[in-house]
């Protein structure tokens, strides 16, 4: 049962609510130190996926494409499979456009 602070702490007594300046506020466990500052890097993910990921979305929408021969009688699933083509194809523009008018492109 929480608090009637919202918390959700409920009683237990170990944990502690800290306030910290550039995160929301946090429960902290007896005995452990809160997290101070989190960069990407410290996690894995510290870039763009590059030339590969362009180029998978390109197969991406040929492959949406094919999907659309078929046995289907029905093309109500046609209009979703271009409308998701062209979702793809414009972030691909954009990202272009915005390499291209980056003061470093990649």
């Amino acid at each position: 049962m929480s608090d009637a602070s919202g918390r959700g702490q409920g009683n237990q007594t170990s944990a502690r609510v800290i306030e910290q300046s550039t995160r929301e506020e946090g429960i902290v466990r007896a005995g452990e130190t809160p997290i101070t500052h989190e960069r990407p890097e410290d996690w894995g993910w510290h870039g763009e996926s590059g030339k590969a990921g362009r180029i998978a979305g390109y197969v991406m929408i040929v492959l949406l494409l094919t999907l659309i021969f078929g046995n289907h009688r029905g093309h109500v699933e046609d209009l979703w499979i271009i409308g998701a083509a062209l979702l793809i194809l414009i972030s691909l523009i954009w990202d272009g456009r915005r390499r291209k008018n980056a003061w470093r492109s990649r």
